[in-house]
C-alpha cells in the first residue's frame, strides 16, 4: 500500500507490506527503475514476517522535495542522508538494507558510515560507494562504451535528450543492461511513469555530473562526501549479488570488492541475470535478504 512520510528534505512516497512488528527491511531501487523492481520480492519477505518498506528515491514517482530551495542534487551523499531520514521518520533504529544501482549506493553508505542503523546489507553489484577522486582515470574502451549515457548527461544536449526522451532512453538502458531479460511493454510502462517526476531530470543530471567532479555538491552533505572519499569499509554482515549477464557492470568488476568489507561477507553471481537483480531474480534476491534477517 502506498504511503507517505516527511523525511528530511523529502516527502517520501513508499510501499509497505508485512507486519509492523516484523524485522524492518528497506528495499531501494536505482536508475532508471522504481519500486516495481521489488513487486515479486516484497511479498516473499512479508510472508516471512518482515516489515517491508520500498521508497521512491528523490526525483522518482510521487516522492517530492519539501522546499523549492533544496538543491536538486543526485550525489551519493544525499542518497545516504535520504535513507537515514527515512529510517528516522518511521522510528526504525536499524533495518536490513538492500538495493542495487543508486539504491545499493545508499545502502552501502549507511552501512559504512552508520553501521548501527544496518542489521545487514544486500548490495547489487558490490561496493557501490563512488571513488570520485579517481573518476577521471580511463578504463578499457569496452567498459567506456557501456557508460555512454553518463557522458551524454555531461552535456546540455544530454540534459535536453533526457527531458525529451526519458521513457525511450530508459527502455534502451533496460535492454542494454539486461540483455537476457525479456520484459514486456506493460512491465516497463509501470515503471516509466515514475520518470515524470518534476525533479527527475535535474536529479539524474546532477548525479552523473557530480560523480565526475563536473558539478558542485550540496553544501549540506559535504562532510559526508569527505568521509566517503576515504572509501570506508563496511563492517555489517553483507551479501553482494551480481548478475552474470549484467550489461553495464560486468560481474568481474565486483571480484575484488571483498577488501571493502570487514565483517561477514559473501558474493553470489546469478547466471543469466542482468542489472535489474530484484526484478529479474526475485527469489534469489529475497533469499539473500532473508539470510540476513
Amino acid at each position: 500500500m502506498l504511503q507517505r512520510v516527511n523525511a528530511g528534505v523529502l516527502a517520501v512516497a513508499y510501499e509497505e507490506q508485512g507486519p509492523t512488528t516484523g524485522t524492518p527491511v528497506v528495499l531501494l531501487h536505482g536508475f532508471p527503475y522504481d519500486v516495481h523492481a521489488y513487486d515479486d520480492v516484497a511479498p516473499i519477505l512479508a510472508s516471512a514476517g518482515c516489515r517491508v518498506l520500498v521508497p521512491y528515491l528523490r526525483g522518482y514517482g510521487p516522492t517530492r522535495f519539501r522546499s523549492d530551495d533544496t538543491p536538486r542534487s543526485g550525489q551519493q551523499a544525499v542518497l545516504g542522508h535520504d535513507l537515514l531520514a527515512f529510517l528516522d521518520a518511521l522510528g526504525i533504529a536499524s533495518a536490513v538494507l538492500a538495493g542495487y544501482d543508486w539504491g545499493g549506493r545508499a545502502a552501502c553508505i549507511v552501512a559504512a558510515l552508520w553501521p548501527e542503523r544496518a542489521r545487514g546489507l544486500v548490495s547489487g553489484g558490490g561496493y557501490n560507494i563512488q571513488d570520485i577522486a579517481g573518476s577521471m582515470r580511463p578504463q578499457s574502451p569496452e567498459r567506456e562504451s557501456g557508460l555512454w549515457y553518463q557522458y551524454y548527461f555531461h552535456s546540455e544536449r544530454g540534459r535536453a535528450g533526457l527531458a525529451r526522451n526519458r521513457a525511450a532512453l530508459g527502455k534502451l538502458l533496460w535492454r542494454q543492461w539486461s540483455p537476457s531479460w525479456r520484459f514486456d511493454d506493460a512491465t516497463y510502462a509501470r515503471t516509466a511513469v515514475a520518470f515524470d517526476n518534476p525533479d527527475f531530470v535535474e536529479v539524474v543530471i546532477h548525479s552523473y555530473r557530480h560523480r565526475f567532479s563536473l558539478a558542485p555538491g550540496d553544501p549540506a552533505v559535504e562532510d559526508t562526501e569527505r568521509r566517503l572519499a576515504a572509501q570506508p569499509r563496511i563492517t555489517v554482515p553483507a551479501i553482494v549479488l551480481h548478475g552474470g549477464d549484467n550489461g553495464v557492470a560486468p560481474a568481474a568488476l565486483s571480484e575484488g570488492h571483498a577488501r571493502f568489507f570487514a565483517g561477514k561477507y559473501e558474493r553470489r553471481v546469478i547466471p543469466g541475470v542482468g542489472h535489474n537483480l530484484p526484478q529479474e531474480a526475485p527469489r534469489d534476491f529475497a533469499t539473500a535478504v532473508l539470510s540476513l534477517v
